[in-house]
């Protein structure tokens, strides 16, 4: 069982676990929503690209401007297109941001 007793934890997310870049993943920020279940998201490695989100995962995944996000890039024309395959909580971005994975935006 799960029970809150009101010992101060409300509003609080306890990481776990959070899914971390493996292979040619790479992180993002979504900047634009094109329709159609593409996006324009600015990765972490400095390109840009037009992502969609796979067949399997589009009730799953939600998404909106500014959300954090894992990238898997194509094997042809890696650099300008990708697949989104996972969404970051609130909670695991700030994780991230603590252990150093992602970078506030001025900096890249």
């Amino acid at each position: 069982m799960n029970r809150n007793l009101g010992h101060g934890n409300e509003g609080q997310e306890e990481i776990l676990r959070v899914r971390l870049p493996r292979g040619k993943e790479v992180l993002g920020i979504i900047e634009q929503r094109l329709g159609a279940s593409r996006m324009l998201v600015k990765c972490f490695d400095g390109h840009t690209r037009t992502c969609r989100v796979p067949g399997r995962l589009k009730r799953k995944l939600w998404l909106r401007e500014g959300y954090i996000v894992l990238v898997e890039p194509w094997e042809y024309q890696s650099e300008g297109k990708g697949d989104i395959i996972y969404n970051y909580s609130k909670a695991a971005v700030e994780w991230l941001k603590k252990k150093g994975y992602v970078k506030i935006e001025s900096e890249f």
